[in-house]
C-alpha cells in the first residue's frame, strides 16, 4: 500500500517505491510464484521511467557497487546476476529494437521470424528489460509504440524462456497482458493504492523545497517547520503524481511573489491545473501560456531551436505573440527545459549548410519539462491537425530560398513529422532537395506511415531507396547519387536532373539511361564499327528470347566478337577486393551469350537514341585486355556493392549499392559502368576523382 521501508535507507535515485521495488526484485530473482512478465504502468508523470532506471542500477553489476546496498531494504535488492538485455527503444523503430536484441544475444537470423525462432532455441533463460516504450519511433504520429508492443514485445513475451520487464501506458499494458495466457503477466500500476507511494511524494516535495538541495532561500524554504508543512501539502494535493509535485515546486520557486503557503487552493492537483494556476498567479491568461508552449507540445525529437519558438507559437495562435514571449519567460519557465545540442562532429555537410555553420558550437534547443505537459496541451487544442498545418507552413517559410541545405537542421529533418500529423505530407514529397538533405531515418518513418495509394511517384522512389540511406547513414553526396540513379530507373529523369542542376553537389556519377528489361542475365560493353566514322559504343544485354528488340542467339560461340581476348583472371582491386575487370570473351563469362532461349539486346552505351539498326553480334568489338589494363578506372565487386577505383591512387571514386542484388556489371575503358539487376540494366558515367561534374 505504501512505499514505506521502515528504518532502511531509500533507493538514492527513486527515494521510495518500496512495494514496487520488492515486486521487481522478486521477478529478477525468479522466486517462487514470480511472474515471467512484469509491466509497469500508470499515468504519464507517475514515475514509471524513474522506477525502471533505479531498478536497472541494481541489476548492473558495476553500478550497484556504488549504491548503499547494506543500508537498503534487502527485499528491494535483487541478487547479483549478469546484467539483463536492455534494448532502449527511444527514437527507434520496432524493427531496430528487435535487431538490437538479436545483436545482444548474437543470433544470426536474417528475418524477424528467424530472430524469434533463434531466441526460443537458445538454451538459457533470457532476461530482457524494455524501458520508455512510449518514446519509441523517430516520428510521433507514426504509431511506433503500438507497433513495438504488437510486433516485438508480444511475440517476445510468448517465448517461455524469456523473462520480460517493460513499462507501458495503460492501454498498451492492457493489450500486452490480454495477449498472453492468464497468470503470465503482473501489472504494476503506480497510481493504484497497493503501489502508490504517498510518503515518498512527501519526501520528494520536502527535499525539493530544501535550500540544502539547491532551492533558493525563501521564507517557506529556510524555516524547517514551514518547509515540512508545505511539502506535505504539495504532496497531498498532488495525489499519486510525482510530476505534479515537481511542477508545483518549480512554479513556487521560480515565481514566489504573492504565494501564500497557508492557502492549499493555489497548489495543483493535476498537470493542467499546474499550468492554469501558475498563469493566473502571474496575472496572465492560461490560454496564452498554453499557446506559448504549443510548439513544444507538437514538436518532434529532443526539442525545437530557440530561434524558431516564437515564430511557431505565433503560427499556432494565428496572431503575433512576440510581445508575450518577451514578457513571458517567467511564465513558461517552470514548464520548459533548455538543451544544448553539440554540433555534428565530423559531419560531411556542404559549405554554407546550417550544420556546417554550427560545427564549432552547439545548438540551443528548448523542450517541455515532461512529455505529460505535451499531452495536456495537445488535448486542449481545438484542432491538432490544423495547428500542425500552421507549424508546417511556418517551417517551410523558414527555409532560405527553399534551399534545404541551408535550412535549420530541425526544419530539414523533422518537417515531415509535422506534415504527417497535419495530413499534408504527400504534398511535400516532390522536392528532391528534401529527399537528399533530410535525415533519412525520420523522413523514411514518416513516408512509410502514409498509405501507399496517397504517395506520388517521387515519394515511391524515395521509399524504395530509403533502406539504403538508413542502413549505413550514408553522407549527403551518396544519398543524392543513389536517389539520382533511382529516379532514372523509375522513369523520373526530371528529378535526377534537378539533383544535378539545382543542388550543386559533386556526384560520383551521372546515370545516362535505364532500360526496364526483365530477365537480364549478363551485360558487357563494346563498340560497333561504322566504316570511316567513329565506332558507336554499345552495351550488350543478354535477355530472354522474345524480348522486344532483342536478336535471338543460337549459341555462345561468336555471340560477342572482338579480338579473341580472354578475361582478366581476377585482378585485385582497391582494398584487396576481387576485380571484375576484363569480362570473358565468347569462350565464357558475362560477355558470352549462352543457349537455352537467350537473346541479345544491343543498346547505345552513351546515348539511348543512338541509331544502331539491326546489329549482328559478330560486328561487336570488345575492349582488349590491354585497353582495359590501361584504363584509368577499375571495377571491383562485392556481395552487395560495386566499387570503381582509380588505378593510379587506388582511391575509390564511386560506390554503388542497390536494394536488389546485382546480377552483372562491366566498366568501359572510358569509365561508363553498365549494371544489371532484376529491374533491368542501366549505365552510369563515373566521375574520376577531382573531375568536374559529369555532363
Amino acid at each position: 500500500m505504501t512505499g514505506s521501508g521502515d528504518d532502511y535507507a531509500p533507493h538514492p535515485h527513486i527515494g521510495g517505491r518500496v512495494a514496487a521495488l520488492r515486486a521487481l526484485a522478486h521477478w529478477r530473482a525468479d522466486g517462487l510464484g514470480a511472474p515471467r512478465v512484469v509491466v509497469v504502468t500508470g499515468d504519464s508523470g507517475s514515475g514509471r521511467s524513474r522506477l525502471l532506471t533505479g531498478f536497472l542500477m541494481l541489476c548492473e553489476p558495476d553500478f550497484r557497487k556504488r549504491l548503499p546496498l547494506e543500508e537498503m531494504d534487502p527485499s528491494t535488492v535483487p541478487p547479483e546476476m549478469a546484467a539483463p538485455a536492455v534494448p532502449a527503444p527511444a527514437g527507434l523503430t520496432a524493427a531496430q529494437v528487435l535487431w538490437l536484441l538479436a545483436d545482444h544475444y548474437e543470433v544470426n537470423a536474417t528475418s524477424v521470424q528467424g530472430v524469434f525462432a533463434e531466441l526460443a532455441a537458445l538454451d538459457e533463460p533470457l532476461t530482457v528489460v524494455v524501458p520508455d516504450v512510449d518514446r519509441a519511433g523517430p516520428v510521433r504520429a507514426a504509431g511506433e509504440p503500438e507497433r513495438l508492443v504488437r510486433e516485438v514485445l508480444t511475440p517476445l513475451a510468448a517465448i517461455e524462456s524469456v523473462r520480460l520487464l517493460t513499462e507501458l501506458p495503460r492501454p498498451l499494458a492492457a493489450e500486452l497482458a490480454g495477449a498472453l495466457p492468464a497468470g503470465t503477466v503482473q501489472v504494476i500500476d503506480l497510481d493504484a493504492p497497493e503501489w502508490a507511494d504517498p510518503e515518498g511524494l512527501v519526501r520528494h516535495a520536502q527535499a525539493a523545497l530544501d535550500p540544502g538541495f539547491g532551492a533558493p532561500e525563501l521564507p517557506f524554504t529556510v524555516d524547517p517547520a514551514a518547509r515540512l508543512a508545505l511539502g506535505a501539502a504539495v504532496a497531498r494535493r498532488a495525489g499519486t503524481s510525482p510530476l505534479v509535485v515537481q511542477l508545483a515546486v518549480r512554479c513556487l520557486l521560480m515565481a514566489p511573489e504573492g504565494f501564500d503557503p497557508a492557502d492549499e487552493s493555489v497548489l495543483p492537483t493535476s498537470v493542467g491545473e499546474a499550468l492554469d494556476l501558475h498563469a493566473r498567479r502571474l496575472g496572465a491568461d492560461p490560454r496564452t501560456l498554453r499557446l506559448l508552449l504549443a510548439p513544444l507540445a507538437l514538436s518532434e525529437a529532443d526539442g525545437i531551436p530557440v530561434q524558431l519558438w516564437a515564430r511557431l507559437a505565433s503560427a499556432v495562435a494565428g496572431e503575433n505573440l512576440s510581445r508575450a514571449f518577451a514578457e513571458g519567460m517567467l511564465l513558461v519557465g517552470p514548464f520548459v527545459q533548455p538543451e544544448e545540442q553539440e554540433g555534428p562532429a565530423g559531419a560531411e555537410e556542404q559549405e554554407g549548410s546550417a550544420d556546417a555553420e554550427e560545427q564549432d558550437g552547439g545548438r540551443a534547443l528548448v523542450r517541455l519539462f515532461h512529455p505529460a505537459l505535451g499531452e495536456e496541451i495537445r488535448a486542449g487544442l481545438p484542432d491538432v491537425r490544423a495547428a500542425q498545418t500552421r507549424i508546417a507552413m511556418a517551417l517551410l517559410e523558414a527555409v532560405p530560398e527553399q534551399d534545404w541545405n541551408r535550412a535549420d537542421p530541425y526544419v530539414r529533418d523533422h518537417i515531415a513529422g509535422h506534415t504527417l500529423e497535419a495530413g499534408v505530407l504527400p504534398q511535400l514529397l516532390t522536392d528532391p532537395g528534401l529527399f537528399v538533405h533530410g535525415d533519412p531515418v525520420p523522413l523514411r518513418a514518416a513516408v512509410e506511415a502514409v498509405p501507399a495509394g496517397e504517395l506520388g511517384a517521387p515519394a515511391r522512389t524515395y521509399l524504395r531507396t530509403a533502406p539504403l540511406l538508413t542502413r549505413t547513414q550514408v553522407p549527403v553526396v551518396l544519398r543524392a547519387a543513389l536517389l539520382e540513379t533511382a529516379f532514372v530507373e523509375d522513369g523520373l529523369p526530371e528529378y535526377a536532373e534537378a539533383i544535378h542542376g539545382r543542388l550543386g553537389l559533386d556526384l560520383p556519377w551521372r546515370t545516362l539511361w535505364s532500360l526496364p528489361v526483365p530477365g537480364v542475365s549478363a551485360v558487357t560493353v563494346g563498340s560497333v564499327p561504322r566504316g570511316a566514322e567513329p565506332a558507336v559504343p554499345v552495351a550488350v544485354l543478354v535477355v530472354p528470347a522474345g524480348t522486344p528488340g532483342a536478336r535471338p542467339v543460337e549459341g555462345a560461340e561468336g555471340a560477342v566478337g572482338g579480338e579473341g581476348e580472354t578475361g582478366a583472371e581476377g585482378e585485385t582491386g582497391a582494398e584487396g577486393e576481387t576485380g571484375a575487370e576484363g569480362k570473358a570473351s565468347a569462350e565464357g563469362g558475362g560477355g558470352a551469350v549462352g543457349g537455352g532461349g537467350s537473346a541479345m539486346l544491343v543498346h547505345g552505351l552513351v546515348r539511348a537514341d543512338d541509331e544502331l539498326g539491326d546489329v549482328d553480334p559478330r560486328q561487336i568489338l570488345r575492349p582488349s585486355e590491354d585497353e582495359r589494363a590501361a584504363a584509368p578506372l577499375g571495377l571491383s565487386r562485392g556481395a552487395d556493392y560495386l566499387r570503381v577505383w582509380e588505378r593510379a591512387s587506388q582511391e575509390v571514386v564511386a560506390a554503388l549499392i542497390s536494394d536488389v542484388p546485382f546480377i552483372d556489371a562491366d566498366l568501359s575503358p572510358d569509365g561508363i559502368l553498365v549494371v544489371a539487376t532484376e529491374r533491368g540494366a542501366k549505365a552510369l558515367r563515373i566521375r574520376p576523382a577531382g573531375a568536374a561534374i559529369a555532363s
